[in-house]
């Protein structure tokens, strides 16, 4: 096997690291960024972390701060007008997922001609080129977006989230410090762990793994399973925390070396349809979904199990599957993940959108990389199977 692997070119990791960001700067050779985050990170101040050490040094950071949850074309759209209006060398994603999607996104459509849109870009195309180099600094430990060759962004015409891979979206440098995330409200701590979870554990069953993308996959099992509770309980737990933002980065690494599969496929319509968090999408689908696939990965689930400690090593194969699917729905009730039934949606809105969100999972390709490769009436059936829990 010939296995092609991506990382960015600079990780820091660390407390304190975000201190350090004009030097990752001056490493790269670079000293004009646009900072680009959320309104939030601007107006609880925590944007600052990573301002106040660039003007420290010297240099003069302007701020983009019109992301959204769940980016959009017309922010990405936006964002590329705002890179446009001043002599930029670097874009520095800060924030959650969002923050750092957008701004991958922004420069690979400002790469682009004149009048392109970003949906030119959709899986299965390939997003190879950028304007500029994006330099990431991750506020929740989660989506691992610092580490990967992908962005998602919705189309808002089309109400589809589209997944866009390639060498354009991965950063050049990445500065992961878990002292950022301390402030984090239980949600969003739960929803951002389950999804750096659900991308380790979906990376290893993937019908695209390969060794090294295993590594990576198992060393965040074993940090993010025993202490996605631990960070739930006591958000203060600095121990735990750093654990789960190292084990986001190497989930994100492992996945994008190989690939996330059925849960995402079917997660991302969730999003665009009904807003549901992401983090929060995938919880709701992992318990199901990772049932449904069991027969077809028997000794993948099997070994997941083992690596998370969920299973005795030597357990059999059945015993450890049945226990990863019960440890799976015990972190939803303990996590308080709710169904979508408890989450709103109104049966009649989700019964009316299943079908299309069965074609728009299986247009992402995710489900293919599946163990178990699903049909649309699958599909279909596991979104009827997980409304009301």
């Amino acid at each position: 096997m010939i296995a092609q692997l991506v990382a960015p070119r600079l990780m820091l990791m660390g407390g304190g690291s975000v201190g350090k960001l004009a030097e990752v700067l001056a490493q790269l050779g670079l000293s004009r960024p646009l900072v680009v985050t959320d309104p939030f990170m601007v107006s609880s101040g925590l944007v600052e972390r990573a301002l106040a050490p660039l003007r420290a040094a010297g240099l003069a950071p302007a701020v983009f701060s019109d992301t959204v949850p769940d980016p959009t074309d017309t922010v990405i759209e936006a964002g590329v007008a705002a890179m446009r209006q001043g002599s930029y060398d670097c874009l520095i994603g800060f924030g959650g997922g969002s923050p750092m999607d957008t701004a991958k996104a922004m420069t690979i459509l400002a790469a682009a001609p004149a009048g392109t849109h970003i949906r030119a870009f959709k899986v299965p195309a390939a997003a190879n080129t950028a304007a500029l180099p994006v330099i990431c600094v991750p506020t929740t430990a989660g989506t691992g977006s610092e580490a990967t060759r992908f962005t998602v962004i919705t189309d808002t015409e089309r109400d589809e989230k589209m997944l866009i891979a390639g060498l354009g979206a991965l950063p050049l440098a990445a500065v992961v410090d878990h002292e950022l995330t301390f402030g984090l409200p239980k949600r969003i701590t739960a929803d951002t762990g389950i999804d750096s979870l659900t991308h380790a554990l979906e990376a290893f069953v993937s019908k695209r793994a390969n060794p090294v993308s295993d590594d990576y996959a198992r060393s965040a099992m074993r940090l993010i399973a025993p202490n996605l509770r631990r960070v739930w309980a006591d958000p203060q737990d600095a121990a735990a925390r750093e654990a789960m933002m190292r084990g986001a980065t190497l989930a994100g690494l492992a996945f994008s070396n190989s690939s996330v599969a059925l849960v995402h496929g079917m997660s991302r319509p969730i999003g665009a349809h009904f807003h549901v968090p992401h983090g929060m999408s995938n919880a709701m689908l992992l318990p199901a979904v990772t049932a449904f696939g069991l027969e077809a990965g028997r000794a993948r689930y099997a070994e997941a199990a083992r690596v998370m400690g969920i299973a005795r090593e030597e357990e059999g194969d059945q015993s450890a599957c049945a226990k990863l699917v019960e440890e799976l729905r015990a972190l939803n009730r303990d996590l308080e993940v709710p169904t979508p039934a408890r989450y709103g949606i109104a049966r009649d809105a989700w019964d009316g959108l299943v079908a299309t969100m069965a074609s728009q999972a299986l247009a992402s390709g995710s489900p293919g990389n599946n163990p178990r490769v699903p049909s649309a009436e699958e599909i279909v059936a596991l979104y009827a199977e997980v409304y009301a829990g």
